[in-house]
């Protein structure tokens, strides 16, 4: 499974992956069920070319009053109203073409914006859970929003700057030629074709840099981001400054990657000066000679300077575009990349929903690995009748969280099926199974929003009073009404303003809000206090009744009132049976109680004498 690609293996593919990022997006800017989107690029297309006409022709209006001017005594008596006008007029129709232009093409590019970054925001939510332990969600971050601004760079100036130029220099050198000679549009075209090539050439040398300062840049900010979710850990282990230490050497590998890259531009800008001041020297001296000659015109030879002088401006502006361009292309290609990703996980064509029902759940000789050299889970078979309840237990790495990553099909079987009320899971719509199952996780991990926001993701668009309800059901609401802001008590980053005990509750309310028929605890009092977890517990018995109810379990206690235990290791179910039955048996699982038993009767040894020392 391939994950986020960095910018280094996206930059050293062919060049031709440049028309790849082009051609990904032409579809948006064209969009096949789109009339209202095709029509604004048409008359942005038209109002472009109209542009450019009146500023084609600005010169020939300058020219004409340039000879009357010279050839009349009498200046004053006959000044070219008209020209006048028409000079101005176009200078103003050229400046109005250009703004309706970007006017009427801004709503075709924001809408591609919008529909690309939607498109890849959907894309990486249906990825499978393998994409997404490996990625950096920094770097992936970074990609689609350099990805997003390289869409509108790559807009605003390819469609509207280089493209402009490239018909005005065409419609330039057609009219040298047909006023003047071939000569004059030679030279013009051999002085526009070497500044292309010799800016194409140092560019594409100067682009190592760029891809080192990306790299670069990539990798500060996923260190950045990195740390500072870790903010907790940092501060237990006292780490901050091998943490700014680690950021440094990052942003110092950038500096000096910048600073090469900054340094080889003024080689780039002497360069395209050289050539730029060469051409216009040529041609300026040939139609200098013309007048003295007289076979021009002094307005032709204003004509030929002003032509120059207004195509070269655009030309100098080019050697940035174009290395904008590059960089845009290259950084739309790392995004477009990530469409191409493989989904690892996709529906079955014409797979339906899975049908109402009870919510039976049976596990048939399932065997699963992440990685082909090592098998986790060995030809596991059970059954979790609808309505009862069956956990799940076993020492660490023994499958049992895997289990729970297959019934909500994060991951497919190797071999076995695995069917909710009778549907094998790999033929009906994921997003099914997925609604019918409601989680507790042992981690609950909560959006930087408020109590109210979280609670209601198990059900968007539930009115306060169901809120309210299933917080009641949670035992959180009294918590939540003390607290200063009540419901709209905002959680902090992961959750992090709120206690452990606090989020689960949070996370059981959630899941109350959802109503599913299949409720999943996977460990989520493993890692609360007795006294919370007691509490936790009481919650979750609550809720689950009437249920179907898987319990991956850690502490026995929890769970001695499940139908059946399964006992897991290394892979396999070794033992089942009700919780009396499997102690009788003096297996596994007799082992793993008799083990906590012993670590309990420590554990409140030790709390009755700190209670003893404590006392007065």
């Amino acid at each position: 499974m391939s994950s986020l690609p960095s910018d280094t293996t996206t930059d050293k593919k062919e060049p031709s992956f440049e028309w790849g990022a082009i051609r990904s997006l032409a579809p948006y800017l064209w969009p096949r069920h789109a009339s209202n989107i095709k029509l604004r690029v048409v008359v942005a297309l038209l109002l472009l070319a109209c542009a450019k006409v009146a500023t084609v022709y600005i010169p020939f209006v300058y020219k004409s009053m340039v000879d009357i001017f010279i050839n009349q005594d009498n200046i004053a008596l006959e000044l070219p109203i008209a020209l006048l006008i028409g000079y101005g007029a176009l200078r103003v129709l050229s400046i109005a073409f250009a703004e309706l232009r970007d006017a009427v093409f801004a709503k075709v590019g924001q809408r591609a914006i919008r529909d690309v970054a939607l498109s890849t925001f959907k894309h990486l939510h249906r990825l499978g859970m393998r994409f997404h332990l490996e990625r950096q969600t920094g770097g992936l971050s970074r990609s689609i929003e350099r990805g997003t601004k390289g869409i509108d760079f790559l807009m605003t100036f390819m469609l509207f700057n280089i493209i402009p130029t490239l018909l005005e220099i065409t419609m330039v050198c057609g009219i040298l030629w047909a006023l003047f000679n071939f000569w004059y549009a030679l030279v013009t075209f051999i002085t526009i074709i070497s500044y292309i090539a010799y800016t194409l050439a140092i560019t594409e040398w100067r682009l190592k840099y760029r891809r080192q300062m990306n790299e670069t840049d990539q990798q500060a900010n996923t260190r950045a981001i990195d740390s500072l979710l870790n903010y907790e850990t940092v501060k237990y282990f006292s780490n901050e400054q091998y943490e700014a230490d680690r950021f440094d050497r990052s942003l110092a590998r950038y500096e000096k990657a910048a600073v090469t890259s900054k340094s080889s531009l003024a080689l780039l800008n002497i360069g395209q000066a050289a050539i730029i001041g060469v051409g216009l020297t040529i041609v300026m001296a040939m139609a200098g000679n013309g007048v003295i000659t007289g076979e021009f015109t002094v307005g032709d030879f204003v004509l030929v300077s002003t032509y120059l002088i207004q195509l070269y401006l655009p030309l100098n502006f080019l050697g940035f575009v174009y290395r904008e361009i590059k960089q845009s292309l290259t950084d739309m290609q790392a995004m477009f990349t990530l469409l191409e990703v493989n989904a690892e996980i996709e529906d079955t064509p014409g797979a339906l929903p899975l049908p109402p029902g009870n919510g039976e759940i049976v596990f048939h000789n399932v065997c699963f690995s992440y990685d082909k050299r090592r098998t986790i889970l060995h030809g596991v078979s059970f059954t979790v009748p609808a309505g009862h309840k069956v956990a799940i237990v076993g020492s660490s790495g023994a499958g049992k969280s895997t289990i729970s990553r297959l019934l909500f099909r994060f991951y497919d079987v190797d071999s076995g099926e695995i069917t909710i009320d009778g549907q094998n899971i790999r033929e009906v719509q994921q997003q099914s199974i997925r609604g019918a199952i409601g989680v507790v996780p042992q981690d609950t991990v909560l959006f930087n929003d408020t109590i109210y926001y979280n609670i209601a993701y198990g059900r968007p668009g539930s009115t306060p009073e169901e809120i309210e309800d299933a917080a009641r059901l949670a035992r959180i609401h009294d918590f939540i009404m003390h607290s200063p802001d009540g419901y709209q008590t905002m959680v902090g980053e992961r959750g992090l303003k709120l206690s452990g005990g606090e989020k689960q509750r949070v996370a059981i309310a959630r899941t109350i809000l959802k109503n599913p028929r299949i409720l999943l605890f996977d460990e989520a009092t493993s890692a609360l206090d007795t006294r919370t977890e007691r509490e936790i517990q009481a919650s979750l018995r609550e809720v689950s009744r009437g249920h179907t109810t898987l319990v991956i379990a850690h502490r026995l206690s929890t769970i001695i009132d499940a139908d059946e235990i399964l006992v897991l290791h290394e892979g396999r179910v070794v033992e089942r049976g009700s919780h009396i039955t499997l102690l009788a048996s003096a297996g596994f699982y007799a082992t793993m109680w008799q083990r906590q038993q012993e670590s309990h009767d420590v554990e409140s040894v030790r709390a009755n004498d700190i209670a003893h020392i404590e006392m007065p």
